[in-house]
């Protein structure tokens, strides 16, 4: 027992079982129960529980796997009306532009016409060699437009149309004509596929 208390270090004081504790154990044993004080007030708190629980929630529940066939379905219906415009859009380009042709040849047969009609005509003397191949030129011109499905429009005694008609000019209706019929042809109308490729010019009977 007096070998004890002689080992101890002065200012240490000794255990009885000559057990020794170091400098810090009273202060840790104090600290113990403030720590235990702050856990509480922390598990006691709302906002942390709530999320702690949150946290537990994302963690326990599976990740959402991605709808790939549905994903697929809206691809394809895509793809599918992407190549629908452009079908259509090439359709119009190419329709749009055969269009144009047809009218510059449209303008050509007008003036092989005018040119045949303003040409004297003398009294028992046949056409003149020029004159029939106008003539030809002009029927040839006809059956170009034809094979691709251009058409003269009717005209004269036809109800007026507004969309194969172009009114100029509105006259009392002659005799045999009935109102809103179309009394003269100023210029000849043609139409492709059941459109106006150029409407014809026309005078209307009024109503």
């Amino acid at each position: 027992m007096i070998e004890d208390i002689r080992d101890a270090a002065p200012g240490e004081p000794a255990s009885p079982g000559g057990d020794k504790k170091g400098p810090g154990s009273a202060r840790d044993k104090a600290d113990e129960p403030l720590a235990a004080e702050e856990d509480a007030g922390a598990a006691n708190d709302p906002a942390v529980a709530f999320a702690a629980e949150t946290a537990s929630a994302e963690r326990l529940a599976p990740a959402a796997e991605p709808d790939y066939k549905d994903r697929w379905l809206r691809a394809e219906a895509e793809i599918q009306n992407t190549r629908r415009r452009a079908v259509r859009d090439r359709e119009e380009s190419v329709r749009a532009a055969e269009e144009r042709i047809l009218l510059d040849m449209v303008e050509v047969l007008d003036d092989l016409e005018r040119a045949l009609a303003a040409m004297p005509q003398e009294p028992g003397a046949g056409p003149s060699a020029w004159a029939q191949g106008v003539a030809l030129t002009a029927q040839r011109l006809r059956d170009a437009l034809a094979r691709r499905g251009v058409t003269p429009i009717a005209t004269v005694g036809e109800p007026f149309d507004p969309a194969y008609h172009e009114a100029l000019l509105e006259v009392e209706a002659p005799k045999g004509i009935r109102p809103g019929a179309v009394v003269q042809e100023v210029q000849k109308g043609y139409a492709r596929d059941n459109r106006a490729l150029r409407a014809a010019r026309v005078v209307v009977a009024r109503h």
